[in-house]
C-alpha cells in the first residue's frame, strides 16, 4: 500500500522508475559502506596502536563483553539515525557511524587473521562471502518471494545466539565450528529477509537504512566465514 499523501511510496507499489532508482541507490550505498570499511580496517591494522588495542579488547574475561555491549549501543543509535526522516545527511552520518563501529569490532579478528593465519584466509573469506551474498540476492530478486515471515525466526535466533555468545564470555567456553556454521545460515537468512524487504517493504526514501541493514548482514556472514576458514587452517 502507498504511504500517506505527500510521503514516498512503499517500494512494491512505487512506479518502476522510482523502484529502480531506490534499488540502485541502496546497492551503491552498500558498496560505498564496504569500501569505507576496508579502508578503515587497513588504517587500523597498519597503525602502531593496533596490537595494544587488540590486547585491551581481548585481554580480560569481560573485555569483549564490554566491547560487544558498546557496539550494540552504537548500532542502535546508528540505525535510528539511518532511518531518520530529519535529513538525508543524518542518515549517512548514521551509516558512517555504523561502518566505523564495525571496523573497530572486526579489528581483533582481522589483526589475528592477517598476522597469525594463512595470508590468503582474508581474501578467501571475502570471496566466499561475496559469492554467497550474490547467490542469496539473485534468489530474492528472481523469485520475488516475500521473506517477511522470517522476521520472528530471525529475532528469536538472534536473541539465542547473543545469549550463547554472552554465556561463552562469562563462563569461558569456546564457540566451535558448529556455532559458526549455524551463524553463517543465520546471516544468510538475514540477507534474504533484508533483500526481500528492499523489494517489498522499504519506502523509496530509505536507501541508506536498507544499505545499513544489508551491510550488517554481510559483515555478520563475513565474520563467521572467516572464523571457519581460520579454524580450518590451524
Amino acid at each position: 500500500m502507498q504511504s500517506q499523501p505527500g510521503n514516498p511510496f512503499v517500494v512494491a507499489q512505487a512506479p518502476a522508475e522510482q523502484r529502480a532508482a531506490f534499488i540502485r541507490e541502496t546497492y551503491f550505498t552498500l558498496a560505498g559502506a564496504i569500501f569505507a570499511f576496508v579502508a578503515l580496517e587497513a588504517v587500523f591494522i597498519g597503525s602502531s596502536w593496533a596490537p595494544d588495542v587488540v590486547r585491551l579488547m581481548t585481554g580480560g574475561q569481560y573485555s569483549w563483553l564490554i566491547v560487544l555491549g558498546a557496539f550494540m549501543g552504537v548500532s542502535w543509535l546508528a540505525d535510528a539515525w539511518a532511518r531518520s526522516n530529519v535529513s538525508q545527511a543524518l542518515q549517512y552520518v548514521g551509516l558512517g557511524l555504523f561502518v566505523a563501529a564495525e571496523a573497530f569490532l572486526f579489528l581483533p579478528l582481522l589483526y589475528i587473521a592477517s598476522n597469525f593465519s594463512s595470508p590468503d584466509v582474508i581474501p578467501m573469506a571475502a570471496i566466499i562471502t561475496g559469492l554467497l551474498f550474490a547467490g542469496l540476492t539473485a534468489t530474492a530478486f528472481m523469485t520475488r518471494k516475500d521473506f517477511s515471515f522470517m522476521r520472528g525466526i530471525l529475532a528469536i535466533g538472534g536473541f539465542v545466539a547473543l545469549g550463547v555468545i554472552v554465556c561463552s564470555m562469562l563462563f569461558g567456553f569456546q564457540l566451535g565450528l558448529l556455532f559458526s556454521a549455524v551463524m553463517v545460515l543465520f546471516a544468510g537468512g538475514s540477507i534474504l529477509y533484508t533483500t526481500s524487504n528492499i523489494i517489498h517493504h522499504y519506502r523509496t526514501d530509505q536507501p541508506v537504512a536498507a544499505a545499513l541493514a544489508l551491510f550488517s548482514s554481510v559483515m555478520l556472514l563475513f565474520w563467521y566465514v572467516l572464523r571457519i576458514l581460520m579454524a580450518a587452517r590451524r
